[in-house]
């Protein structure tokens, strides 16, 4: 991008995690989706972008805020010549996890310069994601046998050392089966591929992979992170109801068996993703409120400098709004 972005983006989801953190266990997911909708918005109107939302909330017709197409930032009309940007969000990625308090969620937003992201449509994809040490060797047509013995061979592990990810879905049955006979270890998780799929990409973690069905414009987002973190992302639509099939046709997907690469889901050269953590998970410290203030920990990602950085903010004042110190 021709400006650095970086500090506003990151802004954007620090405000969206620590309202959606201030709803954390109340069990009313909607509404903890609402205020981190409605926080990600106004900081993001505040910059200076002409930027199109991609990946948001849903189409126009189903959601009030950050829906696909809406202009956002203080450029709408594109008369000030700001920066043109296509933006992917996911202001609170496991709305399930905020309402019950349980680990794992996070505000997201990944961002490049216009055409840098695919519009994947709001529908199933299945996916398969490792970090860069098991990159080049994965094949999303291969059986899981094969797949997690080379992701083995990678590591130099045995097998039965890799830990997995799936979603818990009864979808994964067979999935779930399939590896647990080759007898890796499985992570199994309620929401949050997004988060299940940085955690695999980066060393320290203890996730190898992550495997099954979860939603395509999260497989975006997820490619985006492993666009800067040199990781592998392969991903296929899945088509489930006739609607899903009529949406491709709408968008002009006309392969449905097509699968998607990393750099075909998140082809910019400029690459943004940024990340801030709601709950506690196994990437990101969760919303931390104390006195007068609350801390917010942030991973910021870049594929343009191959940089990676994690930050801790901290806001002074009641309500955590008067100043930021990093």
């Amino acid at each position: 991008m021709d400006v650095n972005l970086e500090p506003d983006f990151l802004r954007v989801t620090e405000k969206a995690a620590i309202a959606a953190a201030r709803t954390m266990g109340i069990g009313d997911r909607k509404h903890s989706d609402r205020v981190a909708v409605e926080a990600m918005r106004q900081e993001m109107d505040s910059l200076a972008i002409n930027g199109t939302i991609v990946i948001g909330e849903g189409e126009r017709d189903k959601a009030p805020m950050l829906f696909v197409g809406e202009k956002v930032g203080a450029d709408k009309d594109g008369k000030l010549h700001f920066p043109e940007i296509d933006i992917a969000v996911d202001p609170l990625e496991g709305t399930n996890l905020c309402a019950t308090g349980a680990n794992n969620a996070v505000a997201v937003l990944a961002a490049a310069n216009r055409g840098g992201l695919l519009y994947a449509p709001d529908i199933y994809m299945q996916k398969l994601v490792v970090g860069p040490t098991a990159r080049g060797c994965i094949d999303i047509d291969a059986p899981v046998a094969d797949n997690l013995n080379r992701i083995a061979k990678a590591f130099e592990r045995k097998v039965t050392e890799l830990t997995v990810v799936v979603l818990e879905r009864p979808r994964h049955e067979q999935l779930i089966e399939d590896i647990r006979k080759v007898g890796a270890r499985i992570k199994l998780i309620g929401d949050g591929d997004l988060s299940a799929g940085l955690a695999a990409a980066i060393r320290g973690t203890n996730i190898h992979a992550v495997m099954g069905i979860g939603g395509a414009p999260e497989g975006v987002l997820t490619a985006s992170a492993l666009r800067c973190l040199n990781g592998e992302m392969q991903g296929r639509l899945v088509a489930t109801e006739d609607w899903h099939r009529r949406r491709l046709e709408e968008i002009g997907i006309t392969d449905p068996n097509h699968v998607y690469t990393t750099t075909e889901l998140a082809s910019g050269d400029d690459v943004l993703f940024v990340a801030s953590g709601v709950t506690k998970g196994d990437l990101l410290e969760g919303v931390r409120f104390f006195g007068r203030g609350v801390r917010v920990s942030s991973v910021v990602m870049s594929a343009a400098t191959r940089s990676v950085r994690f930050i801790e903010s901290v806001y002074m004042g009641e309500g955590g709004e008067l100043e930021v110190m990093r």
